[in-house]
């Protein structure tokens, strides 16, 4: 990975969060969901992030970092695709400490533009010291970090309490005092925020189930953007109702993490048929839906390209 690349991802990313011209990040819980995100990318014009988060290592089927990087490798194009590695938590949902630092280290060496640091279960100085501490791991081999700060809750084992108690007690949210801190301290370039969204179940009967609706507090974003001036994420963008979408593109969130809606397509078609190529073709087919009529963005691989050149 060179600076020049790591400059160019930076660019992008900067130049969506301005443009309102949102980047989703498409996750790989099984690796024959890789061909139908990268090439659908391809046909479109659309650029975006394909990632893996280590739960999928653990609770799904793509084995290991390398072995995404590798189908990643095979059928991206570097114009419209780059390979993001997701959640390293340094506590996981189950409680568990993680040897994030290997983690972090083995993405770095296989040639990820960016990694995901979750410190968000720490108190707010170990999540800042820890963050820190991958900006600098990573930002010495040109790669970006992204940090969450704030609890996007969903994959933690048990129930979630209702839907609306959550959002109207803003359980979790993130504090915008907290965030500029985080910001400056740790040098992060993307800042994982939580406004409203969810993650979606990943284990028991319930990760075959619609998710709930969420709605996002676009005031309290708004907030967070303009005291942290960087691009923010947003997890959980599965099942988020399209006004709030479209609003939080136009309120900072330059990246928005995609799983339950292409995963459980898959899922089911290979149920159903016991074909993986259906599955792919069903992954395919929401790939369209999503970035056609959900996020807009075909033709967003170019239109990034023009506005960074000044063309």
């Amino acid at each position: 990975m060179t600076d020049e690349k790591q400059s160019v991802l930076k660019a992008k990313m900067d130049a969506a969060a301005s443009a309102g011209i949102v980047v989703p990040a498409f996750n790989v819980p099984y690796l024959p969901m890789a061909e139908p995100i990268l090439n659908t990318l391809a046909e479109l014009d659309a650029f975006a992030l394909m990632e893996v988060a280590r739960l999928e290592l653990t609770k799904f089927e793509s084995r290991s970092l390398e072995a995404v990087a590798k189908e990643f490798r095979k059928y991206a194009d570097p114009r419209t695709a780059s390979l993001h590695l997701d959640h390293v938590p340094v506590i996981d949902e189950d409680g568990l400490l993680v040897d994030w630092k290997s983690l972090i280290a083995e993405g770095i060496a296989l040639g990820y533009s960016s990694v995901m640091i979750d410190g968000s279960r720490l108190p707010l100085g170990e999540n800042i010291e820890v963050t820190a501490e991958v900006v600098r791991m990573a930002h010495t081999e040109g790669v970006l970090v992204e940090a969450e700060l704030g609890s996007v809750m969903g994959h933690e084992s048990g129930p979630l309490p209702p839907y609306n108690e959550l959002f109207e007690s803003k359980a979790g949210f993130t504090r915008p005092e907290e965030a500029k801190e985080f910001v400056e301290k740790t040098g992060v370039d993307w800042l994982s925020v939580s406004v409203g969204s969810v993650h979606g179940a990943i284990s028991g009967a319930a990760k075959s189930q619609k998710k709930v609706e969420a709605r996002l507090d676009i005031e309290h974003l708004r907030k967070l953007w303009d005291i942290t001036g960087i691009p923010l994420v947003l997890h959980g963008g599965s099942g988020i109702q399209q006004s709030y979408i479209d609003e939080a593109i136009k309120n900072g969130i330059a990246k928005i993490n995609v799983g339950t809606d292409i995963r459980q397509p898959y899922e089911r078609m290979l149920a159903e048929t016991g074909s993986v190529k259906d599955a792919q073709a069903a992954v395919a087919e929401k790939m369209n839906q999503l970035i056609c009529d959900v996020y807009r963005i075909n033709g967003s691989a170019s239109k990034l390209e023009s506005l960074i050149s000044g063309k």
